[in-house]
């Protein structure tokens, strides 16, 4: 017994959400960025290590990624799902040290809300994308 495949959502209800998506994706995506800036620069204790060589280390995955998400790229959100993943974990084990609590939440809830809407963002921009070719 085959499968009815399920009907896609109307262009109407995809545009709004498409929008928004990416827009909370992008926020998430600076505000991580400005997040590690801020705690690596000024709250850091870094023991001796290099400030340059942290922040590298930190923001150059975010980095690559930068172009494509700017651009809207499904792709780009699809492969920052992934990335956001080390700064998830980064994140619970910084809450779990008293002294990192505050940073620890706050990266957590930010790559958990960049996750969640890049991953939307990519579902709606396929799902609008095969709508327009006509599916």
């Amino acid at each position: 017994m085959a499968k009815t495949p399920k009907p896609l959502p109307s262009l109407e209800w995809l545009a709004p959400r498409l929008k928004l998506s990416r827009a909370l994706s992008l926020f998430s995506f600076f505000a991580l960025m400005l997040l590690l800036l801020v705690w690596n620069l000024t709250l850091a204790d870094l023991h001796g290590a290099r400030i340059w060589v942290v922040l590298s280390i930190q923001l150059v995955p975010l980095l690559l990624l930068a172009p494509g998400l700017l651009l809207g790229n499904a792709r780009a959100h699809a492969w920052a799902c992934f990335v956001v993943n080390i700064y998830f974990i980064q994140g619970v084990l910084a809450a779990i040290d008293p002294a990192r609590a505050l940073f620890g939440v706050l990266e957590t809830v930010i790559s958990f809300s960049l996750f969640c809407s890049a991953l939307l963002y990519v579902r709606w921009k396929f799902q609008h994308d095969r709508k327009l070719a006509g599916e």
